[in-house]
């Protein structure tokens, strides 16, 4: 049986697991801390961590990103995307005006991940212009916090299955500023991911720049735009080593072991830039039903 570390029982990166790992026995130890959840596999206590490392309306997870980078040299073994859908969580009874309606004046506290909050602003605008945002390490905590804080006035932002697991009330469901919300998350360990096929394969590569080279991104981009190569993604992140030094993180549309890629990475280290692969793993790009 694998073992697979995860953030907390309840949050979204729960719930995608599940979903991805469907149908198999697996053992899952939740952590608070992602943090944590890379050290789980770091150190061996699990095959694999789960790490949600981009959403449609926040874009990337820099702190996941990171660690990824910074911290652990794990590397990708599949990815996958799944629905963020969060809503308002807390005990339904007292927030219930004279006439039975949710008061929500009676809010004074909602509770989350910061990025879950980023997700649903134009519902706290609207509704919950008074209250103020606390942030904690992921939606499933902020849900446990309201439970243990009951006639305070506090309320979380989460899931369903958060909700159902500390015995609250769904408030308002869906309550996203866009339908289309979706996480993508990666799932890292030292193992190749066999248990499902797909027809797309990514690769994931780090790239930095050598200093005082006029143009070496262009070069960069040009070895892959001559060979018809697509890249799904590049940002830049500071290499925390000299102010002004970035490296490229980016996502190609190709198996490494195909025949352009590797000689694509050959002709940028040979302008001097340095290339590390982060990973070339299945890529189930559509939410999987």
């Amino acid at each position: 049986m694998k073992t697979i570390a995860v953030l907390p029982a309840g949050s979204v990166s729960d719930e995608a697991a599940k979903h991805f790992f469907r149908g198999e026995e697996i053992n899952y130890k939740h952590h608070r801390l992602i943090s944590d959840v890379f050290l789980s596999t770091v150190n061996g206590i699990s095959d694999y961590s789960i790490i949600p490392i981009e959403n449609t309306i926040e874009g990337s997870v820099s702190l996941h990103m990171d660690w990824l980078v910074h911290e652990v040299d794990i590397p990708i073994q599949a990815e996958w995307v799944y629905p963020s859908i969060q809503n308002l969580i807390g005990p339904q009874s007292e927030l219930l005006d004279d006439a039975g309606q949710i008061d929500y004046s009676r809010i004074t506290k909602v509770i989350s991940h910061p990025v879950a909050i980023a997700q649903c602003l134009q519902f706290l605008r609207t509704k919950l212009p008074h209250a103020v945002t606390e942030h904690v390490s992921s939606t499933a905590e902020g849900v446990r916090i309201a439970k243990n804080n009951p006639n305070s006035g506090w309320a979380a932002i989460g899931t369903k299955t958060a909700a159902a697991n500390e015995g609250l009330d769904v408030i308002a469901s869906g309550i996203t500023d866009h339908d289309n919300n979706y996480t993508r998350f990666l799932l890292v360990g030292s193992e190749p991911y066999k248990a499902c096929q797909s027809k797309q394969v990514k690769t994931s590569i780090l790239v930095t720049l050598p200093e005082d080279y006029p143009g070496a991104l262009h070069q960069v981009l040009a070895a892959f735009a001559w060979r018809k190569i697509n890249l799904s993604r590049i940002e830049s992140r500071p290499t925390k080593k000299k102010l002004g030094n970035y490296y490229f993180f980016i996502d190609i549309d190709m198996a490494l072991d195909s025949v352009l890629l590797p000689s694509a990475i050959q002709e940028i280290e040979a302008i001097g830039c340095h290339v590390r692969i982060l990973g070339s793993y299945p890529s189930f790009s559509e939410y999987i039903k």
